[in-house]
C-alpha cells in the first residue's frame, strides 16, 4: 500500500516460566503497515484457540483498510465483531472451549499517523525519543480503580489480582473495541505487549531496554522477554515492535 509508511518491525512470543502453554498469538506486516496481539484465556487450553481465531479473523480483514480514519474506524469495528462471533461460535461447539476469550491491540499505520486499539488489558507504547508512554488504558477493575481515584498507579501496580478485565473477545455477543489516533513521527518505536511483559517489568525498565536496543527491533525483543522471565515470568510474554523509518504522504 503506497500510504503505509516505511517500517522496520520484529516479535516474540515465549511461554514464561510458569506456564504450560502460550496462549497469546501475534502478527504483524511491515508491507500492510498493521501488527496484532492477542492474549488469551480459557480453560483446556482453549485460551490458545481463541486468541488464534482472533487473529486469523483479523488479520486480511485489516491489512488493506484506507488511510481515511471514519472507514478504519468502522472496518477495525466490525473486524472485531466478525472475531467475536467466531469465538462465540467455537465455543458454543463443544463444552472444552466454553468461556474461552481474548484480549486485543492493534496497531494500523497510514500515512502520518496509528490507529491504536484494544480490548482488555494487552497494551500499545510509544517511545519517542527518551520518553515512553502508554497509548491504551487497561479494560480492567484495578484501571477503573485507579481512574476512579480509589488507588494509586504505584498501588495498582502492586496489587496481587491484576488479571480481572472488564472487556474481551468472545465472553459477551457484543464487544467494543477502543479505537485512537495519534500522528506519528519519524524515530517513532512502538511497542504491543500481553499483560505478561508489563505486569513483570517497569515502565522505566522496558524503556531503557528499548532505549539501548532501539537500532535493533530482534535484540530489543529477546531483550524485553528476557528481562520478564528474569523477573519470574508468571505468565506468556509477547511483544511486538515497530519502528517508523520514513513517512509518506
Amino acid at each position: 500500500m503506497n500510504s503505509v509508511p516505511t517500517l522496520q518491525m520484529s516479535g516474540r512470543t515465549d511461554v514464561g516460566c510458569a506456564r504450560e502453554h502460550n496462549e497469546d498469538q501475534i502478527a504483524w506486516d511491515a508491507n500492510a503497515g498493521l501488527a496484532l496481539l492477542a492474549d488469551g484465556m480459557g480453560g483446556h487450553n482453549a485460551g490458545e484457540v481463541a486468541s488464534a481465531l482472533a487473529i486469523s479473523v483479523l488479520h486480511p480483514l485489516l491489512r488493506d483498510l484506507p488511510g481515511d480514519t471514519l472507514e478504519q474506524e468502522v472496518g477495525a469495528q466490525n473486524a472485531v465483531a466478525d472475531a467475536n462471533t467466531e469465538i462465540l461460535f467455537k465455543a458454543a461447539s463443544d463444552a472444552v472451549f466454553n468461556g474461552m476469550g481474548t484480549t486485543l491491540a492493534l496497531a494500523l499505520f497510514r500515512g502520518k499517523g496509528v490507529m491504536v486499539g484494544h480490548v482488555g488489558d494487552s497494551r500499545v507504547y510509544r517511545l519517542r525519543r527518551d520518553r515512553l508512554e502508554q497509548l491504551t488504558a487497561d479494560h480492567s477493575l484495578l484501571q477503573e480503580m485507579v481512574a476512579g481515584g480509589f488507588m494509586t498507579a504505584e498501588e495498582a501496580r502492586r496489587a496481587v489480582n491484576k488479571n480481572v478485565i472488564t472487556r474481551a473477545l468472545g465472553i459477551e455477543p457484543t464487544v467494543e473495541v477502543e479505537l485512537h489516533h495519534h500522528e506519528v513521527q519519524a524515530g517513532d518505536l512502538y511497542l504491543l505487549c500481553s499483560d505478561g511483559l508489563n505486569d513483570m517489568v517497569t515502565d522505566n525498565t522496558i524503556a531503557k531496554l528499548l532505549m539501548n536496543n532501539r537500532d535493533n527491533l530482534d535484540a530489543a525483543a529477546d531483550a524485553l522477554v528476557a528481562e520478564a522471565n528474569r523477573c519470574g515470568g508468571n505468565d506468556n510474554i509477547s511483544v511486538i515492535l515497530v519502528r517508523i523509518v520514513a513517512l509518506k504522504e
